[in-house]
């Protein structure tokens, strides 16, 4: 694609010092895109040397300037953003179209005579442009002063091709006479229009179907327009094929080439080369002598294939037929009826030869021959003279429908001209007519209606009054009886009930149906319009003349499924006649719901060792689908191991039995599944929290065994924690809080010690005396709150109390008897809730009284202490095995009698 390079160079910098080089002529396509520039070439020529910097500016902003963008430092030119299009910047066919802009050049000294010739390359490289070229004018100014210099850049732009042939009208009507030679000619007056230029411009024409008969040929004129002709090949017949429709297609010089077309309709206008024909060429006719004036005889009737006036045939008798028989037969010219023009006596010929000619217009005439005889009657006919009383025109008695029985419509007169007979008469024919003598007339007969007449029923009467003599001699007279219309009947819809349905989320303006109410009226009053009914919704829309039925929105079948509302048709009569009909409309069910929870976020509480299979909770979900669309299955995502769904039901359950010490709680995803095609889902979150029972009795981690021991020195203060009891429990809330107890002592003097119920710290209560060394053996039991029925553990704590232990063999044997201790059934009093001291209000001499109190014991304290620890650096080396404890298991409601004794060592407390 080398035509997207572009023209536009920068070295207008020479101009200051070179001054005939004062044009440039650049050259670049149409449409090319923003940004584009062509730097020069110098031939493989060394860069020119640096030069000092410049300015360039447009000296004004016309046109140009708009389609082209100019560095001020580099003095480069690119395209802009604006895209150039010849055709909207050229309109005229010929002649060059200038469009100007100008820049101004400025430099801070001379530039090198080197950049001068690279520029002088470039312009000698360019061509003027040609006289069709369309211009862009810019001016530039070199500045600064001293190297002034005004350049003016002609940039011509070339055509690409980017615009089709186009006809000006879409339907092109040519007249061809039927008889036209081949090799004729007749030019085209609406020829394809290209904004594109030479080549590009439309170049040929061809037709699509040429029937065999037809080509094209294009001739251009001086100033370069082509112009289509349409050569006859072949004999055309107007008789045979009257139109031919082909498409003309007009293509341009480009690569590749463009097309356009336009639809052409052949004519075939008529020439008289038909004459009229008759299609038989003799009659026989009869006629009685005794016919009345005006009796018809016959009519003959002749063909010309032709058309408009050169198919006029008009009827004349020949030379031939004598006088007499013309005077006898008048002959229409225009229609060929012959008719009984005087009356035939004894004299009149009983045969005659009637040869009429057809003419047409530059026809030889065709010939047809009437022979007429006459049959002679002796007696004269009744005559039946009518005199109407309702509308009559030639022969037609108009009535309208809805007219009253015995309508009167018209007199005859009955009379036998010779008045030689009697004369009857009577009505000959069907319809709701009578005729009866006119009393007191004998002759006078009234003709009227029986019942009323009904347009829609029958719009055309023809009967007969039909007289007779006594020698047996009938006339007829013919009367037509006209039904006129009247607005009598109301509209009248194909179905009183029209029910549709259409699916929801239709398209807008959706057609729905099309109303269909016939009105046996004729003319306006048969005219139908259609309306909706006042209880229809406002973006339903019923056409009025065609009666087709669209909804302008969607419908949603959720918001609501039915539509019952009526329409209305009226007629164009006076006044107007309706009917209501009504529309019943039911909207189809899409898959446009996804299945809902009515929670986001689901949350059950169960106590845990739940039973398997138990129904945890009750998954709500609902669709607002209908029918298969709206059936869910409910799912679960994780965790279907242990947790299963009632897609029916939406109940949860779990398959085993859940323990909350295991796991106390379970983070579930439900999912939701219609059963739409394709299916849509949803899903939801399912926390399900244990709740806990007392199902864990206390477990006690210290002391670890039964038979441990606890050497507690006869020094020890009272109020100093000797040990501890320390229990856990993997319940929670009340099951897991935890009471401390001694249930059973033994020893010297076993009440010296207690047990912090919270905590289970114990302590010493009393100062040990001589008498009080030995083995304490207390048993802690270590109770929960649970409900409804606390679980306990117990322990036992063994404490020796002694300076030392000089035989271990005797302290573990007695630890391996069996305790003599009776149980005390006394329950711990512990508080749940944490307790608040009240400060009770004192004076500032109490309080300082026992702050002084405080200081001094913590004087003595401090002074004890310091002499406790030096005794018992002397006597460190027989501490090493005083303190040994006992582990035994935890156990619920221990049994004393199977405690396990198992000395441990352990670190001193």
């Amino acid at each position: 694609h080398l035509l997207l390079f572009l023209l536009f160079v920068g070295p207008f910098n020479c101009f200051a010092s070179y001054s005939r080089a004062t044009e440039l002529f650049y050259s670049l396509n149409e449409g090319l895109p923003a940004g584009v520039l062509r730097p020069p070439t110098a031939g493989g020529q060394p860069p020119p040397a640096p030069q000092p910097p410049r300015s360039f500016t447009l000296a004004s902003r016309g046109l140009g300037g708009q389609y082209v963008r100019l560095d001020n430092r580099s003095g480069e030119l690119h395209t802009s953003a604006v895209e150039i299009d010849r055709e909207a910047l050229c309109v005229e066919s010929s002649g060059a179209t200038v469009f100007g802009g100008a820049a101004a050049v400025s430099s801070s000294s001379s530039p090198s005579s080197e950049s001068c010739l690279l520029l002088l390359d470039v312009i000698s490289s360019s061509s003027s442009p040609s006289s069709e070229s369309c211009l862009l004018l810019l001016d530039v100014l070199v500045l600064p002063q001293e190297y002034f210099r005004l350049v003016k850049v002609k940039i011509a732009i070339r055509d690409v091709n980017d615009n089709a042939p186009r006809f000006p009208v879409p339907h092109i009507h040519l007249s061809v006479p039927e008889n036209a030679p081949v090799n004729t000619r007749l030019a085209i007056e609406h020829p394809a229009l290209d904004p594109d230029v030479g080549t590009n411009g439309v170049q040929t024409y061809r037709l699509r179907d040429n029937y065999g008969v037809f080509t094209l040929d294009v001739e251009e004129n001086e100033s370069g327009e082509r112009t289509p002709y349409l050569i006859v090949m072949g004999a055309l017949d107007r008789e045979a094929r009257e139109e031919y429709v082909t498409v003309i297609v007009a293509e341009d010089g480009g690569t590749p080439p463009l097309v356009g077309s336009a639809t052409l309709t052949i004519g075939i206008s008529d020439i008289n080369d038909n004459c009229p024909q008759f299609s038989d060429s003799q009659l026989n006719v009869t006629v009685y002598g005794n016919s009345s004036l005006g009796t018809h005889v016959v009519t003959v009737h002749a063909v010309d294939m032709d058309l408009g006036s050169n198919a006029q045939i008009t009827y004349s008798y020949s030379q031939k037929v004598p006088q007499p028989s013309r005077d006898l037969f008048h002959l229409d010219e225009s229609t060929g009826s012959i008719t009984l023009s005087s009356k035939v006596d004894g004299d009149t010929p009983r045969l005659h030869r009637l040869i009429i000619l057809g003419n047409g217009p530059g026809c030889i005439p065709a010939v047809i021959t009437v022979l007429v005889t006459i049959i002679k009657v002796m007696m004269r006919p009744p005559e039946v003279v009518p005199r109407f009383i309702a509308n009559e025109a030639e022969g037609v008695v108009y009535l309208k429908e809805l007219e009253p029985i015995n309508t009167p419509i018209a007199f005859f007169t009955i009379k036998d001209p010779d008045e030689k007979y009697k004369v009857n008469c009577y009505l000959d024919g069907d319809g709701p007519f009578r005729l009866s003598p006119y009393k007191p007339y004998n002759n006078e007969y009234l003709l009227e209606t029986t019942k009323p007449l009904d347009y829609e029923t029958q719009q055309l009467y023809e009967i007969s009054v039909v007289a007779w003599n006594s020698e047996g001699f009938h006339v007829n007279k013919i009367i037509k009886v006209q039904v006129l219309d009247d607005n009598d009947n109301s509209p009248v819809f194909s179905q009183p009930l029209i029910e549709l349905s259409i699916e929801e989320n239709n398209v807008p303006n959706a057609f729905l149906t099309k109303l269909h109410a016939t009105d046996a009226d004729s003319g306006e009053r048969g005219q139908v319009s259609y309306f909706l009914g006042s209880d229809a919704p406002s973006y339903f829309s019923l056409d009025k003349t065609t009666g087709v039925l669209t909804v302008s929105t969607q419908l949603d079948r959720e918001e609501k499924e039915k539509y019952r509302y009526t329409v209305k048709a009226v007629d164009s009569g006076f006044p107007p006649r309706e009917s209501i009909a009504t529309v019943a409309i039911t909207v189809l069910d899409k898959n446009d719901n996804s299945p809902r929870f009515i929670n986001k976020d689901f949350s059950f509480f169960v106590p845990e060792n739940f039973p398997g299979f138990g129904e945890i909770g009750v998954i709500s979900v609902t669709d607002a689908d209908a029918g298969q669309n709206g059936w869910v299955a409910l799912s679960v995502l994780n965790g279907s191991d242990i947790f299963v769904i009632d897609t029916g039901k939406g109940v949860l359950r779990a398959k085993v039995s859940l323990d909350r010490e295991q796991q106390s709680s379970y983070v579930l995803w439900i999912e939701a599944i219609d059963g739409g095609d394709p299916a849509l889902s949803s899903t939801a979150k399912i926390t399900i929290l244990l709740l806990d029972i007392n199902d864990n009795p206390p477990l006690v981690l210290f002391p670890q065994s039964n038979t441990s021991y606890l050497l507690v020195l006869p020094s020890t203060l009272p109020g100093s924690p000797i040990t501890e009891v320390y229990a856990v429990d993997k319940d929670t809330g009340m099951n897991a809080v935890i009471a401390y107890s001694i249930i059973g002592r033994r020893g010297p003097r076993p009440e010296s010690f207690r047990i912090d119920p919270k905590t289970g710290n114990i302590t010493l209560e009393e100062s040990l005396m001589q008498n009080d060394y030995g083995l304490y053996r207390l048993l802690v039991k270590v109770s929960d709150h649970g409900y409804p029925e606390p679980l306990h553990s117990t322990v036992m704590v063994n404490l020796f109390v002694n300076d030392t232990v000089s035989n271990e063999s005797y302290i573990e044997s007695l630890l391996r008897r069996e305790p003599d201790i009776s149980i005390e059934e006394k329950q711990p009093q512990i508080s749940i809730e944490p307790t608040h001291k009240k400060m009770e209000s004192a004076s500032c001499m109490p309080t300082l009284v026992a702050l002084s109190i405080i200081s001094l014991g913590s004087i003595a304290l401090v002074t004890g202490m310091g002499i406790y620890i030096c005794l018992r650096k002397g006597k460190k080396h027989h501490r090493a095995d005083e303190n040994l404890e006992v582990q035994i298991p935890l156990n619920g409601r221990i049994n004393l009698h199977m405690l396990e004794k198992k000395p441990v060592e352990i670190s001193n407390i």
